[in-house]
């Protein structure tokens, strides 16, 4: 008997699988989607900066002086922001400190990595990462399941903002790569290019709320690449 792969409850005969919109395919141009934008809310995704390395790892801060010197670069073009939200690992949060920005609070993302379906840095040995992870996805294992999972967090967060709102989440590399695919299923992945390397990240256009009962759905992905190394 089939699942529904955001509830996980079996489906009855003849009961169709159901999706929030934004984990549907995209619409295209449409007045529908002029309609929405002045309802389009923001939310930006960066990595962690670089962590210490060596003797000094585990004393002090869990950045590096120059995981902090990155950070203050790449905040100083952002913001500001609604709502930031980090996760439990303190590097998360200490990324945000140096980009500038308050913390509202800590969440608990998807590490993202399963064992015998997507090992720890397997990203960066696959050619076209993001055309791999989509067909991850697809066949509906573990990773799509804690992909969806995190894909209806990231827009659950854009709805305590106002239209025209920013949020911003600092994550882990393999945390936020599977759950991008998610939330853009039907984009051109093999364009995305690289994994996320240290202080990378990428702005999500979500299109929506617009009428009741509708959630909105995300619509588009600006990568902003911080040129490091893994």
């Amino acid at each position: 008997m089939p699942y529904n792969r955001l509830t996980f409850k079996k489906l009855g005969d003849g009961e169709e699988q159901t999706l929030p919109a934004f984990l549907l395919p995209q619409p295209g141009p449409s007045s529908f989607m002029n309609d929405l934008e002045d309802e389009r809310r923001y939310l930006a995704v960066y990595r962690h900066a670089p962590t210490k390395k060596g003797a000094g790892r585990g004393r002090g801060s869990h950045l590096s002086a120059e995981g902090v010197a990155l950070a203050r670069r790449i905040g100083g073009d952002l913001g500001p922001f609604h709502r930031v939200y980090v996760s439990p690992v303190p590097r998360t949060l200490e990324t945000a400190l140096a980009m500038g920005f308050a913390v509202d609070d800590v969440l608990e993302f998807s590490c993202g990595y399963v064992s015998g379906e997507f090992e720890h840095h397997d990203q960066w040995d696959w050619e076209e990462p993001y055309v791999r992870f989509a067909e991850l996805l697809r066949s509906g294992g573990a990773l799509a399941k804690s992909a969806a999972t995190d894909a209806v967090l990231w827009a659950h967060l854009l709805a305590d903002v106002p239209a025209g709102g920013r949020v911003l989440i600092v994550s882990h590399g393999g945390s936020i790569e599977p759950t991008l695919v998610a939330c853009l299923p039907q984009a051109e992945h093999r364009t995305w290019g690289s994994p996320f390397s240290h202080c990378d990240g990428v702005i999500l256009t979500f299109a929506g709320p617009g009428v009741v009962g509708d959630p909105g759905c995300f619509i588009a992905a600006d990568f902003r690449r911080a040129a490091t190394s893994q």
